[in-house]
């Protein structure tokens, strides 16, 4: 199995990044937000338990999540590996996530970063805000508030992956090609 982390900050391209990915080598997508969703819209036990606590304004705890990942990768037999997108955010679901795998015999083989200048993120959130809908993608001050979160909390789970040697980074800027064929290149290294 492949399984893979793909990395960076709000606006790198890794939701697009990620089609190609899983077409290319058969990977099964899991996105935190995609099972949320699932979990909240079909009322399972995680779903009730994380909006228990969302309903709360509280952060829905680690376990609770990795209990989710942990349901999807179960429900996911046939494939040959998983494309972690927006998961693990923090050195503590890294870990838990390394727990997790290992209890289901597999591995993390590496964790990709997309590098982006802070200046190239805005323009493409604010260009994306045009067809997302997505009310963050507009406020400049919601914007530079995502960066500054993304570097203070999830820049640090590169560092834990990057002691494994586990970690590697492309240029996230260029054409979706280009970009895809760096991605490519250190994936079959993998």
């Amino acid at each position: 199995m492949l399984n893979i982390v793909l990395f960076g900050p709000p606006g790198a391209g890794k939701g697009t990044q990620s089609e190609k990915i899983i077409e290319k080598y058969q990977l099964s997508h899991l996105s935190t937000g995609d099972l949320f969703r699932k979990h909240l819209n079909e009322g399972t036990e995680l779903g009730k338990t994380a909006q228990k606590y969302m309903d709360e304004g509280k952060l829905v705890p680690d376990s609770v999540v990795i209990g989710m990942v942990e349901d999807k990768i179960k429900d996911t037999p046939d494939t040959h590996g998983f494309i972690f997108d927006g998961f693990p955010r923090t050195v503590a679901q890294a870990e838990a996530l390394d727990e997790l795998m290992t209890k289901l015999g597999d591995y993390i083989n590496g964790m990709i970063a997309l590098e982006v200048p802070d200046k190239e993120l805005k323009t493409r959130i604010k260009k994306r805000a045009l067809t997302s809908g997505r009310v963050d993608d507009q406020d400049d001050d919601k914007i530079n508030t995502r960066i500054k979160v993304y570097k203070e909390e999830t820049l640090p789970v590169a560092e834990y992956y990057h002691k494994q040697g586990k970690f590697h980074k492309t240029d996230g800027v260029g054409s979706i090609d280009k970009i895809f064929s760096s991605l490519t290149r250190v994936i079959d290294q993998l």
